[in-house]
């Protein structure tokens, strides 16, 4: 079956089932004062339906087959099993000892009042070295939200650490997929996009830390339990996990052998047995299924709305806007944003916006290092603040999944690393610099 519907001018319409979706989800959570009465999918149906209604003259049968692509699109399938495989092993592990063991050890080793700079110290570290937010956080997830409690912390305050963490280390990591797509559409090495990006995110990360730190100093003091050398065994699961990660190992493999793992010692230690192993597998899966059914109808959405012309009006108006240097760099930053919005994924959002990017740089004179680094940088805040990406929807299900209940929105309330590198990229852009002797 043809799925290919024929190329679209640029649209501003196109764009108007997104607006759809956030009047009806947003509108309808602040009217019920609560962020939890309106489910996320509901919302993706009711949008949609008006982008099916609004597209272009096509029969109904070819906008849902289009739509239907858009949603088995590979980078969407990929995400879905990340998510199965995420949902098993935090699943797994939480029910084998491996998130307790995690917990003990944390309480054992860091004093509460610095936690949460831990928390978000420690995602920074292992994202930088992974080159992956998802795998971050579906390894740290887990073991933050079991922390909540013993510590009461606000639980979006906790997660949102870890989320700012992941999101420093895929912004800078020399094997982020957001870093090989910004070097590569603007034809600079990764070293000079490192350190013109470390400029901007550095600053940053260390205000997120002390910050984080300064909101930890009034966690009550705990008694640290008692770690011996079951905890130490129970927890290799995530040692592994991290140190594969390490060598370069891909993440679904990486959770895979996490799953058999956790599944393993589990078993070893008598916490479960093959069936009880097999059915908290099986309930990890199941307890992702309001994430995959929004990463999926996200997928068919943010595709008809792109099939439709709506990217390509946004990133003709946002070019034409352009004046000078610092212009140059704040629309590529617009521009970044406003693609990611609309495809929830921070590297498509790279290579769609980059060549682009690439020829204002070029009209206007500003350095390929900068303008790369200012792509990464914005693609990773918008990435990590959406409540559909994957970033935060796997945050969402995995402390749910660990019992503590976590609301996207109020989430993107305690989300401060991405707020505060936010302000250091327009700094960055305000302040004064020279430009390159354009070609």
């Amino acid at each position: 079956m043809n799925t290919e519907a024929p190329a679209c001018k640029p649209n501003g319409r196109a764009l108007l089932p997104f607006l759809v979706f956030v009047a009806f989800y947003l509108g309808l959570s602040l009217q019920a004062g609560d962020f939890y009465r309106v489910p996320m999918p509901i919302a993706f149906v009711v949008a949609s339906a008006a982008a099916l209604f609004l597209g272009r003259p096509h029969s109904l049968e070819k906008k849902i087959d289009v739509y239907a692509a858009s949603m088995g699109e590979p980078n969407i399938m990929i995400m879905c099993m990340v998510f199965i495989l995420a949902g098993s092993f935090a699943t797994i592990a939480k029910g084998s000892g491996a998130v307790d063991a995690a917990v003990a050890i944390a309480q054992a080793v860091v004093p509460a009042r610095f936690m949460l700079a831990g928390m978000f110290l420690v995602s920074s570290l292992v994202s930088l070295a992974i080159g992956t937010s998802c795998g971050t956080i579906a390894a740290l997830v887990p073991i933050a939200a079991g922390l909540v409690k013993p510590l009461g912390v606000d639980p979006a305050l906790m997660v949102g650490a870890v989320v700012g963490g992941a999101m420093f280390g895929d912004n800078l990591s020399l094997i982020s997929d957001t870093t090989i797509a910004a070097t590569r559409t603007q034809g600079i090495e990764m070293r000079a996009k490192f350190l013109a990006n470390l400029r901007i995110a550095l600053p940053a990360a260390l205000a997120a830390l002390l910050l984080y730190a300064a909101l930890g100093r009034g966690t009550a003091e705990l008694a640290g339990p008692a770690v011996g050398w079951r905890e130490c065994v129970l927890v290799t699961p995530y040692a592994l996990v991290l140190l594969l990660a390490l060598l370069g190992m891909n993440v679904m493999a990486l959770l895979f052998g996490g799953t058999l793992l956790s599944a393993v010692l589990g078993i070893a230690f008598k916490r479960t047995d093959f069936w009880g192993a097999l059915d908290l597998v099986g309930q990890g899966t199941l307890g992702m299924s309001e994430t995959l059914i929004v990463a999926l109808l996200a997928g068919g959405l943010l595709g008809m709305i792109r099939n439709n012309g709506g990217i390509d009006w946004l990133m003709r108006k946002i070019g034409a806007a352009v004046r000078g240097v610092r212009g140059c760099e704040l629309g590529v930053l617009l521009l970044v944003f406003a693609v990611n919005l609309f495809t929830a994924n921070n590297t498509v959002a790279i290579i769609v916006a980059g060549p682009v990017a690439k020829s204002l740089a070029d009209r206007f004179g500003a350095k390929p290092e900068r303008v790369a680094s200012v792509l990464d940088t914005g693609s990773c805040i918008l990435q990590g603040v959406i409540p559909y990406g994957a970033q935060l929807l796997m945050a969402v299900a995995l402390a749910g999944g660990a019992g503590v209940t976590v609301g996207a929105f109020p989430l993107i309330g305690r989300l401060y690393y991405q707020a505060l590198l936010l302000v250091a990229v327009l700094v960055a852009i305000a302040l004064p610099r020279r430009a390159r002797a354009a070609a």
